[in-house]
């Protein structure tokens, strides 16, 4: 990555930071609003690394979540009361990477076996993963069972999500635009045909898969660590659905499309609350209006200056 990019993430990181020497004169609501951003944010890039970039269709991204959100904060509950106050950011830096590892070792056994598949079928592989990580977390009463882990401690604030955000959008634009990177972009164009410049498509495909997993894992101790409690259900189908959505409605491998989709799809059901029973239905005829006006993707159009050149290795 050139180093246009390491100053935006300069930048991104000294404007977060001053912005949350006044957070705590935000309005709570807003605040709370604006770290869900950040937190979709590094799961809506992390899983257009596998879709959008490497041309998979993975429908159990939320279990990559899941796995990462349960990791962490079970390692709150178990050492958090004997971390002393200076050092808890240092404690929640551990915990949320041991949660990124766990979630990425998820995604290399899923990925390992699976990743021979191609489209529909890959889709459902990882639906049924999603689904047997969350009756798993259901039916386990060490982690809490269907009513969740609760009595975390609120480590989560406005610089660690957004600081986190703008380091994934960093590691897989840096990623991506590599050398190494020119494999996703050629198994996503055509798998046979990078195949036959030596080019092994299940090695990235798998590689696509534990990173991305790995910052779905750390965006799920954020989450875990914002609302404080922890239950299965906020990590079922319709939760992977949401950042597939968002992926596709940024446009496939659009960086700059995803992330403003991220925000858009954050925002308006809050927007919406005001009609009730409604909210719902209005969320969904927008976003269906949404796609049948951009079906390419809202930044579809835009050059992202991504080379196209393949390794030959």
């Amino acid at each position: 990555m050139d180093r246009g990019a390491k100053r935006w993430l300069l930048a991104a990181a000294l404007a977060v930071a001053v912005v949350s020497l006044f957070a705590g004169q935000f309005n709570r609501y807003y605040l709370g609003v604006t770290i869900d951003i950040g937190i979709n944010i590094i799961m809506a890039v992390s899983l257009n690394l596998i879709n959008g970039h490497t041309g998979q269709f993975s429908l159990g991204h939320a279990g990559f979540m899941a796995v990462g959100g349960y990791t962490a904060a079970k390692l709150s509950l178990l050492f958090g009361a004997q971390i002393p106050p200076g050092a808890a950011p240092i404690f929640f830096a551990v915990i949320l990477l041991a949660g990124g590892l766990v979630a990425a070792l998820s995604g290399l056994a899923v990925g390992v076996p699976s990743l021979r598949l191609k489209g529909d079928y890959l889709a459902i592989v990882t639906l049924g993963f999603g689904e047997i990580i969350r009756v798993i977390f259901q039916t386990t009463e060490s982690l809490g069972g269907a009513t969740g882990l609760t009595g975390l401690e609120r480590y989560t604030n406005l610089a660690w999500a957004f600081v986190l955000a703008a380091l994934t959008v960093y590691v897989v634009s840096c990623l991506v635009n590599s050398t190494y990177g020119r494999g996703f972009i050629a198994v996503h164009d055509d798998e046979v045909a990078a195949s036959a410049m030596g080019i092994n498509p299940t090695k990235y495909k798998v590689v696509a898969f534990v990173i991305g997993a790995f910052f779905a894992g750390i965006a799920g101790g954020l989450y875990a660590h914002h609302k404080l409690v922890l239950k299965p259900d906020g990590f079922d189908f319709m939760r992977s659905i949401e950042f597939v959505v968002m992926v596709i409605l940024g446009g496939m491998g659009k960086t700059a499309g995803v992330i403003l989709a991220a925000v858009i799809l954050t925002v308006l059901p809050e927007f919406l609350r005001g009609f009730a029973d409604y909210r719902m239905i209005i969320y969904s005829l927008l976003i269906i209006i949404l796609m049948m006006a951009r079906p390419q993707g809202l930044f579809a159009g835009w050059k992202t200056g991504r080379k196209q050149a393949a390794p030959t290795s």
